[in-house]
């Protein structure tokens, strides 16, 4: 029991220190209109506590079950009884109510002395520090916080326990049974096994693309715009990320060539050119691919760290570049290029963020399928092959200097397809949007959804670039959810979100080596 114990203290302090954090930036205030709005809460007096505190409680008692749960989670070689699962997530409660009643008492205490804590905190109002306080004076509202998080600690214990038990299991197979009876019915193999089946599925998938850009809004087709242009930088960098293993963190440069080449070719400054934009798409994605395989060719021979840091430095020299006063009067300089042209088809111009979703649509398909073939092709076997083992692929004949280049011609030809509809969409190109927290966003759909996986990478860019516009509403904090996402995929889901088999069979295979050498003779306990 000791160790469960000391395991909730830890996890109490974890949790606690979270909260604190969460707390000085103002968050469980902001957290708690949220859920006023969401709940319509306007006029709620409970036990003497108004909407807005009884709201803000709401979001703390989430976190103080967590808290409780995950500090009386059971142990490896450790008896599971009711008595340890509450004994630990009382010691997680405690420690982390603890915390956060001090830190209550604390700002309570230097606002009566007549302290301006904002000067510090900006978010530390006095309205924020009796709210915190929940509307009593510095002991009582402290104690009453302690109290609070150490009962839900306790609940949060005992609803793990409850769940992990027998309850869990037979709602696994309860749902097991059900749907294994379902997708086994005479009639659903009747229907799978009609030679029509996926065609119809196929078919019906792209009349569901069809209606969403028709029935979304102004606002969400721009974003699913954006979520699209990611799944194109996404399928591209997964080529050369997960398919051949290659760390690249110079992949805005791609983009920045495709967006520029658009930009310069189809825009009336500066060089009054004013081409098609059919005309300027095909050169964007040549122009981009080429300069994938002018940064191959010295990095060959280069793994790991190193290539990540020549990658890295490409990038920025392409952004450097278009900021620099000696290239102002060929790319625009820091200012970008206005204006940009766009499609135009049948003689109807794509003027709205409908029209460019479809356009968007169209390419990552026709990206996925050329990602498809490739997989399934000899090139792509090269690729995997490369990706375990460098050494023994080439010592099995393949030409991995050519199969490099390759994958970095690929992915930045897509990334550059993307850099042209971006372009042309915003109807503007600059250095901002293509700085080195493009790449970084990129490589974190990949790694989120699943390297070497194209549906990982569609889950990854939802994710990562869809969620956090969903999440307008906290603007401030969206960056905070962002990081807490990554986090929380590297330690549950390494795999990514939706990963390839390949992959998964990787990480399971690597789980059961660890459990099998942690059980071994000399093994770790």
């Amino acid at each position: 029991m000791n160790k469960q114990i000391n395991n909730g203290f830890r996890t109490g302090l974890i949790f606690g220190i979270i909260n604190i954090f969460l707390i000085l930036i103002g968050f469980p205030m902001v957290a708690g209109t949220i859920i006023k709005d969401a709940i319509h809460n306007d006029s709620t007096v409970l036990l003497g506590l108004n909407a807005d505190i009884l709201d803000m409680l709401i979001f703390m008692g989430l976190i103080g079950l967590w808290a409780g749960a995950s500090g009386g989670r059971r142990l490896k070689g450790e008896v599971d009884t009711w008595l340890d699962a509450l004994a630990s997530s009382a010691s997680s409660g405690f420690t982390n109510g603890l915390l956060v009643g001090g830190l209550a008492y604390l700002l309570g205490a230097l606002n009566d002395a007549g302290v301006r804590i904002s000067v510090y905190l900006a978010a530390i109002l006095p309205a924020t520090i009796k709210q915190l306080l929940l509307g009593k004076n510095t002991l009582d509202g402290a104690l009453l916080e302690f109290g609070f998080l150490f009962v839900t600690g306790l609940l949060g214990g005992a609803l793990g326990f409850a769940l992990r038990g027998q309850w869990r299991k037979a709602l696994g197979d309860w749902w097991k049974k059900i749907w294994s009876g379902f997708v086994n019915s005479a009639w659903v193999r009747k229907i799978r096994s009609h030679p029509l089946f996926m065609p119809a599925v196929y078919a019906l998938g792209l009349v569901i693309l069809y209606i969403i850009p028709q029935e979304a809004g102004k606002y969400w087709n721009y974003t699913l715009g954006t979520v699209g242009i990611y799944v194109l930088l996404g399928l591209g960098l997964n080529v050369v990320v997960g398919f051949a293993g290659l760390l690249d963190l110079g992949y805005v440069a791609f983009f920045a060539i495709g967006a520029y080449t658009v930009a310069l070719l189809t825009a009336p400054n500066p060089h009054h050119l004013m081409w098609s934009f059919w005309v300027a798409l095909p050169i964007g994605i040549v122009l981009a691919a080429a300069a994938g395989i002018l940064l191959g060719i010295p990095v060959l021979r280069m793994r790991g760290d190193y290539l990540a840091i020549v990658t890295l430095g490409f990038g920025e020299i392409i952004r450097i570049l278009a900021t620099s006063d000696l290239l102002t009067p060929f790319s625009g300089g820091p200012k970008g290029v206005s204006a940009i042209g766009g499609p135009t088809l049948f003689g109807k111009p794509f003027s709205s963020d409908k029209d460019f979703v479809y356009l968007i649509m169209i390419g990552i398909l026709l990206t996925i399928f050329v990602t498809t073939q490739l997989r399934s092709s000899r090139v792509g076997r090269a690729w995997e092959a490369m990706r375990e083992d460098e050494t023994v692929a080439r010592a099995m004949g393949i030409n991995t200097l050519t199969h490099k280049l390759m994958a970095f011609a690929i992915g930045a030809a897509f990334a550059g397809l993307g850099g042209v509809l971006f372009a042309s969409r915003n109807q503007f190109t600059g250095p901002e949007d293509h700085n080195l927290m493009v790449s970084i966003n990129v490589l974190s759909v990949v790694i989120v959804g699943g390297m070497g996986s194209i549906p990982g990478v569609i889950a990854g860019a939802f994710a990562l670039k869809g969620l956090p516009e969903v999440l307008r509403e906290v603007q401030d904090y969206r960056v905070l959810f962002f990081g807490a996402l990554l986090v929380i995929m590297m330690i549950w889901r390494p795999e990514g979100l939706w990963p390839s088999s390949r992959r998964s069979m990787e990480l399971g295979k690597a789980d059961d080596n660890a459990k099998k050498n942690s059980g071994a003779p000399g093994g770790k306990p």
